[in-house]
């Protein structure tokens, strides 16, 4: 897999230019130097090149056919904050150029530049791109090896969070349920100074307030009724390491008020206590609630929602990155093979076709039980479509066309009338309202034999052929 923010000179590099001439130039520089280069000759196209393609530096000229650089930027930056970007232009001036380093931009030349001093910029914006701390090297992925992505958003996004990995800046995961916010918050752990150090996960959707107060400050013996001993709260637990809060949207206002105090004081009293006890823990929070909705209606504190979103990182839902679908399958499929010790191979190509098309409200999660359900069920080597569809709950007909939906419709409709009749053809074709010539048509179309479907005398043994 292609390395999250290389320093060297294998990095991917983006070239936005409508100078076609300069673009094939500057492509033969660069890819001597030893980066891989892909090209753009406009602001859409280069918004369509990073949508499905990973860079980790883009190179852009200011004036565009369809906007100017600094616009290309911004939108750049709201989408993929952690990826630098340089300019060039042909008009530059000095104010330009401060206006650029003020707004974030990581280099600005005026053409003609010299290669070398690009090649300095590129080198320079990279390097500072680059997470420090115990991930910095390059090969290291153990860190995020839970998830399983090629998928160009997963990757960045996996970028942004190694570099906040390396800072203590609390981090609010949006997603929907199942996209695996809670994989992600695991991975910034392991890629941060605290990965020796203890990492607690606490839903705070799933416990009573009364509960979950106990849960994450602890409490003393004789606290309240049935406390017969003290109780190490989560939050001392994670002393040192990290606390990662799930679905934080669903934490009681009360409690709100507490946990601000402690990011506040760094200290926790536990419930009973009359001294609060000094900690070191970073705050990972995860909700897929709407938390800027749960503030304009007064059920989640301005304050604390602060404290908690120093940085917001975005997981997409399942449908959003399809393309990782039947990488995610095959994951799957590997581990829940081995868990049920059976050979299988992979799916069929229709069953794979319906994985990818499938509309997946679950996300991840519903994608695991879907594989799960057709490993336990499947007796071949190769995961077929039927598994696929009875997983996914679909209605056989979903996936058909018409006249193969009228066909498997016609199909069953005989069947039944054979059965009702015990295979009489002229009851049943009385009772669908067709002659029987028409009906022996029918029947032979379908590959249907009325002889199967006459009851045997009771005690009497059907002829061997």
């Amino acid at each position: 897999m292609t390395p999250s923010l290389p320093h060297a000179p294998s990095a991917s590099l983006l070239l936005v230019d409508d100078d076609t001439d300069l673009l094939r130039l500057l492509s033969m520089r660069l890819e001597a130097s030893g980066y891989r280069i892909g090209t753009a000759e406009s602001a859409d196209a280069a918004l369509s090149r990073l949508a499905v393609e990973r860079y980790h530096l883009v190179v852009s000229d200011v004036r565009l056919p369809d906007r100017d650089g600094l616009a290309l930027f911004e939108e750049i930056r709201s989408l993929y904050p952690a990826l630098p970007v340089i300019l060039l232009t042909a008009h530059g001036t000095i104010p330009d150029a401060v206006e650029a380093t003020s707004r974030g931009v990581s280099g600005y030349l005026t053409k003609p530049f010299d290669s070398r001093e690009l090649l300095e910029r590129i080198a320079r914006a990279l390097r500072l791109a680059a997470p420090a701390g115990p991930a910095e090297h390059p090969a290291d992925e153990e860190w995020r090896s839970e998830i399983v992505t090629h998928s160009a958003r997963m990757l960045t996004l996996l970028d942004e969070a190694r570099l906040v990995a390396a800072s203590d800046a609390s981090v609010l995961i949006r997603g929907e349920s199942g996209t695996g916010k809670e994989l992600l918050a695991r991975a910034i752990h392991r890629a941060s100074p605290r990965a020796e150090a203890p990492f607690v996960a606490i839903n705070c959707g799933a416990i009573p307030e009364q509960l979950l107060e106990s849960e994450l400050f602890g409490h003393v013996r004789g606290a309240f009724t049935g406390a017969t001993t003290a109780h190490r709260g989560l939050l001392q637990a994670a002393d040192g390491g990290t606390l990662f809060l799930d679905e934080i949207g669903d934490m009681p206002l009360a409690l709100q008020v507490k946990l601000l105090r402690v990011l506040q004081e760094r200290a926790v009293r536990p419930v009973g206590a009359t001294r609060a006890e000094a900690i070191d823990v970073r705050i990972l929070s995860a909700t897929h609630r709407d938390l800027d909705a749960a503030l304009a209606e007064g059920q989640f504190r301005e304050d604390l929602y602060y404290r908690l979103n120093v940085v917001n990182l975005g997981l997409p839902p399942l449908a959003e990155r399809r393309e990782d679908i039947p990488l995610l399958a095959n994951h799957f499929l590997r581990v829940l093979a081995h868990k049920y010790g059976k050979r299988l191979r992979g799916f069929a190509p229709d069953a794979v076709e319906a994985l990818a098309g499938a509309p997946w409200p679950g996300n991840v999660r519903q994608l695991q039980n879907v594989v799960e359900q057709a490993c336990a069920l499947a007796t071949t080597p190769l995961i077929p479509l039927a598994l696929v569809e009875r997983a996914l709950r679909l209605r056989p007909m979903d996936a058909l066309s018409y006249s193969e939906a009228k066909q498997r419709f016609e199909r069953g409709y005989l069947v039944q009338l054979l059965k009702l009749t015990d295979g009489n053809v002229s009851d049943a074709a009385r009772l669908a309202e067709r002659n029987r010539t028409e009906f022996y048509r029918l029947l032979q179309r379908h590959g249907l034999n009325p002889d199967l479907f006459r009851a045997e005398p009771r005690g009497v043994a059907p002829a061997r052929q």
